[in-house]
C-alpha cells in the first residue's frame, strides 16, 4: 500500500485490523492521506489502530455534529471545539492521516479564510492591553463568564485572565503584569490548580461561523434574500440580530458567509484520498435522509429551512470534488483476502494449542500475540512454553 501513487488504485477487501495496517502503510508513503469512512463507528477504530501500527504518524479525526439534519438543538461545545481544531490542522497541513466519516464530509463549512482570520496566538512576554484582548476574544465569539468550565469561555479577574481555547483539553490562566503577559499556565477547571506552564497558546474561533457585527449583518442580508415574509417575526432572525446564537443555528451556517466551503477546500492539493467501505451508499442514504427531514419540517414559517443543497453536498458533488485528488480505495474483491482460521484453545484436546501450531507451521508470516497487560503477557508466555511454543 505504501507504493500507491496513482490517481485511482484499489486494495483488496481486508479483514479485522488489516485495513488500519494498510492505511498506516499508505499514510507513511503518501502523506498526507485523508480517509473517508462509510460508517462513523469505524472512524474512531481506524484512528486508534493506525496510531498503534504507526505511532509516529500525526492522525486526526473530524467528528460529526452528532445531530440530525435540521435539528432544533446545537452540537456539544466539545464537538465543535474538536472540529475547529481538526479543520485548523488540516488547513495548516499539520497531519499525516485524517479520518472523516462520509456523512460528515457532506456538510458545507465556513471558508478556510474565516478560520485563519479569527485564529490568533498569545505568547508569554508579549505586550498586550486588556481591553484589546477582550475585543479579540469577543470578535472570536468567546463568552465572558464568572468561571471558565467549557471551551469558548473566558473570565477576567483583576490581572488574571482565564481562557478555555477551542480545541484545547484544558483551560489556561494568563497572569498580566501592567501590559505584558507575564506567564501562561494550564489549570484544572474543577480544582483550579495549575498543571503546567506553556510559552504560548493558540486561540481558535468559538464557533464555525462569525457572530460579530459583520457576521450578523451578512446573516440578516442572506436571510432576507433566502426567505419570504417579515423576518422580524422569526425568532432565529431576532436572536442573531441581538448577538445570540439560538439552538440549531448550525443549519443556517451558509447565511453567515457570501460563499461556503467543503472539506475538499481544506485539503492539501497533494493529498491522497481513500474510500473505506461503501462510501457511495452511505452518502446517498444521508442525502436521502436530509431531503426527507426537509420535507417533514419545512412547514414552520417562524423557522424556515434552507434547502438541502445549500447545507450539504450530494453524493455526485462529493465524488466530482474527490476526482481532483490521488485516490486509493480500501475495498475490492472479497475473495482475495481471508480472515484467520479458528485458533481458539481446545482445552480437552491432548494438545490444546494444536490449532495454533498447525497455523504457525503453515504460514511464512510472523505472528504477533497481544495481551491486555504485562501480567497477562507473562501468563500467556508461560502457557505457550508449557506446550512447546516459545515466543
Amino acid at each position: 500500500m505504501s507504493a500507491v501513487v496513482e490517481k485511482n488504485a484499489n486494495a483488496a477487501r481486508l479483514h479485522g485490523s488489516s485495513d488500519a495496517l494498510a492505511l498506516a502503510r499508505l499514510s507513511q508513503g503518501s502523506r498526507p492521506a485523508v480517509v473517508f469512512c462509510a460508517q462513523a463507528t469505524e472512524a474512531q477504530r481506524l484512528k486508534d489502530e493506525i496510531a498503534w501500527f504507526a505511532p509516529q504518524l500525526k492522525g486526526l479525526l473530524l467528528p460529526d455534529w452528532e445531530t440530525l439534519p435540521y435539528d432544533h438543538f446545537s452540537p456539544h461545545h466539545d464537538l465543535v471545539s474538536e472540529r475547529l481544531a481538526t479543520l485548523y490542522r488540516i488547513m495548516r497541513e499539520d497531519f499525516d492521516v485524517a479520518i472523516v466519516p462520509a456523512a460528515t464530509a457532506l456538510t458545507r463549512l465556513g471558508p478556510p479564510s474565516f478560520l485563519a482570520a479569527h485564529s490568533f496566538f498569545l505568547k508569554a512576554g508579549e505586550a498586550i492591553e486588556l481591553e484589546r484582548l477582550r475585543a479579540q476574544l469577543t470578535l472570536a465569539g468567546y463568552s465572558h463568564v464568572t468561571q471558565v468550565v467549557a471551551p469558548g469561555e473566558y473570565c477576567v479577574r483583576g490581572g488574571l485572565v482565564d481562557l478555555f481555547p477551542m480545541g484545547s483539553a484544558l483551560p489556561y490562566r494568563l497572569d498580566l503584569f501592567d501590559s505584558e503577559i507575564e506567564s501562561i499556565r494550564s489549570f484544572d477547571p474543577d480544582s483550579q490548580r495549575t498543571v503546567y506552564s506553556v510559552p504560548e497558546i493558540r486561540l481558535l474561533p468559538a464557533r464555525e461561523f462569525p457572530m460579530d457585527e459583520a457576521g450578523r449583518k451578512q446573516f440578516r442580508r442572506s436571510y432576507r434574500d433566502a426567505f419570504e415574509g417579515d423576518p422580524s417575526k422569526s425568532r432565529i432572525y431576532k436572536d442573531v440580530s441581538n448577538g445570540v446564537a439560538p439552538a440549531g443555528i448550525e443549519y443556517y451556517l451558509p447565511l453567515f458567509f457570501e460563499r461556503t466551503a467543503t472539506i475538499f477546500d481544506y485539503l492539501p492539493k497533494g493529498a491522497t484520498v481513500c474510500m473505506h467501505g461503501q462510501v457511495h451508499q452511505a452518502l446517498t442514504e444521508f442525502w436521502r435522509d436530509a431531503q426527507s427531514r426537509h420535507q417533514l419540517l419545512q412547514g414552520d414559517r417562524a423557522r424556515p429551512l434552507l434547502p438541502p443543497a445549500e447545507l450539504f453536498l450530494s453524493a455526485e458533488d462529493f465524488f466530482v470534488r474527490a476526482k481532483a485528488f490521488k485516490r486509493a480505495d480500501i475495498e475490492g474483491d472479497a475473495h482475495s483476502a481471508h480472515p484467520l482460521p479458528e485458533l481458539a484453545v481446545e482445552r480437552r484436546a491432548a494438545d490444546p494449542l494444536h490449532r495454533l501450531k498447525a497455523f504457525l507451521s503453515g504460514t511464512p508470516a510472523r505472528v504477533m500475540l497481544l495481551a491486555e497487560s504485562p501480567g497477562r503477557r507473562e501468563t500467556l508466555a508461560q502457557y505457550l512454553a508449557e506446550y512447546g511454543l516459545k515466543p
